[in-house]
């Protein structure tokens, strides 16, 4: 594969091994172009570790391993809040934990990252943002000008697709580059 000609490569993590074994995959098989002194031409970028945080919402805190204490109460629920229409529940405190957990998430899956390109030898930035990671992955490499996205995949049978989506599916065919979809061989 001739990569001399990339020069921004976007690597989306989570916290999935698969996403590791895709940003294993670019630093083991892509080389980017060299800038050359005063070329204005060739656009700054480098490899992109991106990281898509969801949105802090209470129906994040319904799945009890997603925050520390475990999720709504049955008292909070037996005084009447609804945990599934969101809109209607503001719960400051809860919100708060959820944001920091998801903090201490996004923290520990940069530093992963961080520490599989510093084995390598390799520089890389790091980009967080917030929002839903099919249309923030394509926000991004459209602000990037990217030439590449390298993804994991999950390969999630047909009905958890069905029902949860497919990330690195919905990226093929809605950025702007090329896309390199790294499937889990083991």
């Amino acid at each position: 594969m001739s990569t001399s000609n990339l020069g921004c490569v976007v690597v989306a993590v989570d916290v999935s091994e698969e996403s590791m074994n895709a940003l294993r995959w670019a630093l083991r098989n892509l080389r980017l172009r060299s800038p050359v002194d005063g070329d204005l031409s060739i656009k700054p970028g480098g490899f992109v570790i991106l990281h898509v945080q969801p949105p802090p919402s209470i129906a994040a805190g319904l799945n009890p391993g997603a925050i520390p204490f475990g999720g709504p109460t049955p008292l909070l629920c037996f005084l009447g809040f609804n945990f599934i229409d969101e809109a209607q529940v503001e719960v400051p405190a809860f919100t708060a934990a959820i944001e920091a957990h998801q903090r201490r998430i996004t923290e520990a899956v940069l530093a992963h990252a961080v520490q599989i390109c510093e084995e390598k030898n390799v520089a890389v930035n790091t980009e967080v943002v917030v929002g839903d990671p099919k249309e923030k992955i394509c926000e991004v490499i459209t602000n990037l000008n990217a030439d590449l996205l390298v993804i994991g995949c999950r390969a999630f049978g047909p009905i958890k697709r069905m029902f949860l989506g497919s990330v690195s599916n919905y990226c093929i065919n809605h950025v702007s580059c090329p896309v390199i979809v790294v499937k889990d061989t083991s």
